[in-house]
Formats: C-alpha cells, structure tokens, sequence
C-alpha cells in the first residue's frame, strides 16, 4: 500500500514537473499553412534530436500517404547501425489537430498514446525541405525529399530551431545514402 502511494506521489509529481515546463516555454508558431497532399510522399531525415527509438538509426526515412478519411498513414523506416544494416519499420497514422492550418498533427504508432507533429518551417515553393517538432522542445526533426539537404537550407533550419528554443547542440545528423540526384 506504501508502495502504491509513493508510486503516484512520484507519478503525479512528474506530471506536474512537465507541465509547469511546457508553460514555462513561450508559444511555439508553425507555419501559416500546409497542403497536405504536397506534404505526403517520401522524407528523408536529415537530422534530429536524440530519441530511444532511433537510436542507432542510420538512412532514416518517413513516407506519408493521405487515407481517404483525411487521416494520413505514416511509415518510418531506419536502417540499424549503418546506412545499409538490417531495417526497422514503423507503422503509425496522424490526424489533423488544427484544420486551419494542417500545421499540428497528433501521431501514433501504437494506440492510444500520441505525440505532436507541428511542423515549423516549410519550402513552401517546392515542399523540398521541413522542420518539424513539438511544444515541449524534446524532438525535433530536419527533413528533405532527398537523402541529402543544401548546406544553406540546413544551417538555416538549424538556426530556425535555435531560435524557437530547441537544444541544436544535441543534433545527429543522419547518414544517409549518396545518390545521382544529390
């Protein structure tokens, strides 16, 4: 029973922890608007912030498709330890959380738990490069249609997170594999 107590005296103290965080960071903006059928299609990660679940992962990739129900199937896939070692794939969907602006999804990939997806900054002339992350500031991703991103564009996302609060100096930047179209 004392065991029990403590256990949501901890739980609930750190959930009281990471609220009062996220309230201590100002507003995170996205961008004006996203067309989600532009968005769909491959992404390559370019660079992120240290998750568990890609840790080790090289020539890392995410591929939208729209469902008919508006919803979008996503299907992450990371090459462990080397940009051709044994694959892992995930499966997950998202849904629009701010329909004026498709900027903020929520996703899943194993239900019911969910994470934001807010996307940030955007080539809105090509939809050739993203910067997607969430409020709390713990994930954020550089993502390009090809496997590698122009220095200028990448130096400039980079410098857009620093701006808006993420920790950029913890970035790994993903290996990724030299192909004709780079």
């Amino acid at each position: 029973m004392l065991l029990t107590a403590a256990a949501a005296v901890l739980g609930t103290g750190v959930a009281a922890f990471m609220y009062a965080r996220r309230k201590l960071l100002p507003e995170l903006p996205t961008v004006p608007h996203v067309e989600l059928p532009r968005y769909m299609g491959l992404w390559y990660e370019v660079a992120r912030l240290p998750t568990r679940y890609e840790k080790n992962c090289q020539h890392v990739t995410a591929e939208y498709r729209l469902m008919p129900d508006g919803r979008v199937s996503i299907l992450n896939t990371c090459h462990k330890h080397e940009l051709e070692g044994p694959i892992e794939k995930a499966k997950g969907t998202a849904r629009v959380v701010d329909k004026e602006t498709n900027a903020k999804l929520k996703v899943s990939f194993f239900w019911p738990f969910e994470g934001d997806y807010w996307i940030l900054d955007l080539d809105y002339a090509d939809y050739q490069y993203a910067l997607v992350g969430e409020p709390g500031r713990k994930n954020l991703w550089i993502l390009s249609r090809k496997p590698h991103l122009e220095r200028a564009w990448r130096d400039q996302l980079v410098a857009k997170g620093r701006e808006l609060g993420f920790p950029v100096e913890n970035l790994i930047f993903t290996g990724q594999p030299v192909t004709e179209t780079d």
